[in-house]
């Protein structure tokens, strides 16, 4: 089979699959986030992605955005005969920025894609994916994933009123709902959900030390489905009813007594 190459944006919605074919994105206008695997990063303009045959992948556009991308089937002359050598390329997934030489022939075959008759499109894969293989080290450093902690507090922070799920806190990481799960434990030591509860009983102790607000209107404001729903999660995690606080100013100090212990500014980090 041949090898085919397009230019297209990326939805700006998060959407996976896998396919039976090898994939090279490379950014051209603006930015699109890629999971691979359980590897993510960002693509910007003349930076890219590997994705091997079979590997599930996520991946979101993000505004407006328009990507380069190379569809390469194994048997593609492109990765067989005389140019098998750069199927080691597809090994494993990574990301990677383009070097001068590589956007100056970016250029042109951009500008190639677009003749009435382009060159053939596994001459043009066959000589970008040579020059790729030439630059990339064959112990090339995969980046270890780690979740930023400070982007899901600020996106916890700004709509702490809803009822935030761990799938919307997995789709601002780029990740699927179960791969986030894992990585946050492991960064964290909690999951995700005592993560999102604990930040939301924080704020609503917060509101019922320094506001008059009653019970009923701090739940709605902090993202619990009821006044009861509330006064439940408060009660297991500090051993006392919300009320309790108003009534004793020294309870604003305490700290709760439930698994959420561990979520010190320390151990966030």
């Amino acid at each position: 089979m041949s090898s085919a190459i397009r230019l297209t944006p990326l939805d700006n919605t998060i959407k996976h699959h896998a396919h039976d074919f090898h994939q090279i994105v490379i950014g051209l206008d603006g930015h699109a986030d890629f999971e691979i695997e359980g590897l993510g990063g960002r693509i910007a303009a003349l930076s890219g992605c590997i994705v091997p045959a079979n590997h599930l992948h996520y991946y979101e556009g993000i505004g407006t955005n328009r990507q380069l991308i190379f569809d390469l089937p194994d048997d593609a002359p492109a990765l067989t005969g005389s140019h098998r050598a750069h199927a080691r390329l597809f090994d494993a997934p990574r990301f990677f920025a383009l070097d001068a030489p590589l956007r100056v022939y970016l250029r042109f075959l951009v500008r190639e894609l677009t003749q009435p008759q382009p060159a053939p499109g596994d001459l043009l894969a066959a000589t970008f994916l040579g020059c790729l293989n030439a630059r990339m080290p064959d112990d090339a450093p995969q980046r270890t994933r780690r979740i930023d902690l400070a982007a899901i507090d600020a996106y916890i922070g700004q709509n702490i009123e809803r009822r935030l799920t761990v799938a919307d806190l997995a789709r601002r990481a780029c990740l699927s709902a179960a791969h986030f799960g894992e990585l946050f434990r492991q960064q964290t030591g909690v999951t995700p959900y005592q993560y999102l509860l604990h930040q939301r009983l924080a704020v609503a102790r917060q509101l019922l030390a320094d506001s008059p607000l009653p019970l009923s209107e701090i739940a709605a404001r902090t993202g619990f489905a009821s006044q009861s729903a509330l006064s439940h999660a408060f009660r297991r995690a500090y051993g006392h009813p919300p009320g309790q606080l108003r009534r004793q100013p020294s309870l604003n100090h305490e700290t709760p007594s439930h698994p959420y212990r561990r979520l010190t500014p320390s151990s966030q980090r």
